[in-house]
């Protein structure tokens, strides 16, 4: 009996091993690799937490499914699926796959390991390439100030889809920010690359009044922990230099809720951020709403193309060709105290005088961002040659009209200092990158604004035109 041979077919053994193979694989690889990854990451957000101001949320390190399916089961989430049961012929189970599908969508894996080791490195290789940082605050000891338990929110312009990684690296000392991205990098892998970075997916302009509640109700539970947050209000990328429109469901969905007797507090930080030269410039001067489809492909080839040809190339050649990138930080808001101010609780008005509030608090983050916008040499630069067009002016003469136009500019309003004015030789090589761009004209130390580049003069101009003079 023992000496029996038993022959097998050789499909039969295939199958059997595959089957192994499978078994091993979803029952015993993927489980220790998500341990080895969550654990490292832990580790990480502990070593981390010792050195920063504001602490990862112990909601941050939660796993994803307890959050998704706490969102799936939130009540104001399910009062919603009752309300579309009564309004449309979808049964619940149907409805309940689509609030998974959102609550997927919405909730990040926020994993310490990548966003510190990997994703600030990444930030600080491409922006080191590209520019040279500058960094201010209108009040460093107010930002000091803050306390640390409570949910703090970055308001800022949006001039580059680089301002991710700009305000990333700036505040890595002191918190982990978590975005609200646009549906423009919901592709693989960098869906999964940035979820794992703590950001979150939004899809701008949904009607889907089942997607906003679970969005909202993210949005709450996130602010409700303290997890740091960094919004554009105007909701995408400037077309002409200007500030947009504003959007404030985002700004709505953190403060509706907001009852200060339970919960901490909320303060908003403006940030205002400022470039010698933004890499979407001719795509923001060319958008249309026919060609907005193909914008984003065009936004990745020409990063790519940059990367390529500035890769090995020296830093004071990138300067020239880059020029700065700035941020400047603004006076903090404490919701609490704002409320206090204005006479009234968010949570207690109706939604037509909750909007009205938030509208006005809107309002007034725009224009602290205005306030404290960086003044850097290409804006400045382009100002003056779009109020002498037709003038060929001398290198020296410029220099002198450039500090006038500072001074100008600091008796209307601007927050920047004398000493903070750009120097002669940042100033020509300023210039020759507005030549080298074809933005102007130059001819025996003569320079003139480029007929044909009066649109691109005026998407740099347009960011500090507020402070100067018709």
């Amino acid at each position: 009996m023992l000496d029996t041979q038993i022959t097998l077919p050789l499909w039969f053994l295939i199958l059997l091993v595959a089957g192994f193979l499978h078994a091993a694989i979803l029952g015993w690889f993927f489980p220790s690799v998500r341990w080895y990854v969550r654990n490292r990451s832990l580790k990480k957000a502990d070593r981390k937490n010792r050195e920063l101001q504001i602490k990862i949320r112990p909601f941050q390190r939660t796993p994803r499914h307890i959050l998704v399916d706490r969102l799936e089961h939130d009540q104001q989430v399910l009062a919603e699926i009752d309300k579309h049961l009564l309004s449309n012929s979808q049964s619940r189970s149907k409805l309940e796959n689509e609030v998974h599908t959102y609550a997927t969508e919405v909730v990040p894996y926020f994993n310490a390991q990548m966003y510190f080791s990997v994703g600030l490195r990444v930030a600080k290789f491409i922006l080191r390439f590209l520019y040279r940082i500058k960094i201010g605050a209108k009040d460093a000891k107010l930002l000091a100030e803050i306390n640390p338990d409570a949910t703090v929110v970055f308001v800022m312009n949006h001039r580059s889809n680089i301002d991710y990684l700009l305000v990333t690296y700036l505040v890595a000392d002191k918190v982990a920010l978590s975005y609200a991205v646009g549906e423009w990098a919901r592709v693989f892998p960098l869906e999964q690359i940035i979820k794992s970075l703590g950001a979150f997916f939004v899809r701008r302009n949904s009607n889907n009044n089942l997607y906003r509640k679970v969005l909202e109700r993210y949005v709450h539970m996130a602010t409700e922990e303290g997890v740091c947050q960094a919004v554009y209000l105007e909701g995408g990328l400037s077309r002409d230099g200007n500030f947009q429109k504003i959007k404030l469901g985002y700004l709505d969905y953190i403060l509706r809720s907001f009852d200060e007797k339970k919960e901490r507090d909320i303060v908003f930080i403006p940030i205002a951020i400022n470039y010698d030269r933004v890499l979407e410039d001719n795509n923001m001067l060319a958008w249309s709403e026919e060609t907005q489809q193909s914008t984003n492909r065009r936004y990745l080839i020409r990063f790519l193309k940059f990367m390529k040809d500035n890769l090995y190339i020296g830093s004071r050649l990138r300067w020239r060709k880059f020029g700065y990138a700035s941020v400047n930080f603004g006076i903090p808001i404490s919701i609490r105290q704002h409320q206090i101010n204005q006479g009234f609780r968010f949570i207690e008005l109706d939604s037509k005088q909750r909007f009205k509030a938030v509208e006005d608090l809107g309002k007034k983050l725009m224009k602290d961002i205005a306030h404290v916008m960086p003044v850097l040499p290409i804006p400045l630069l382009a100002t003056i040659f779009l109020r002498e067009q037709d003038i060929p002016i001398r290198s020296l003469d410029i220099i002198i009209k450039v500090q006038e136009l500072i001074r100008e500019m600091i008796e209307n309003g601007a927050a920047m200092k004398k000493r903070e004015q750009p120097r002669n030789k940042t100033l020509q090589e300023s210039l020759k990158l507005m030549v080298d761009r074809g933005m102007l004209i130059e001819h025996d130390d003569h320079y003139q604004i480029n007929p044909t580049s009066i649109k691109l003069n005026e998407y740099y101009a347009n960011s500090i035109k507020h402070w100067v003079n018709n």
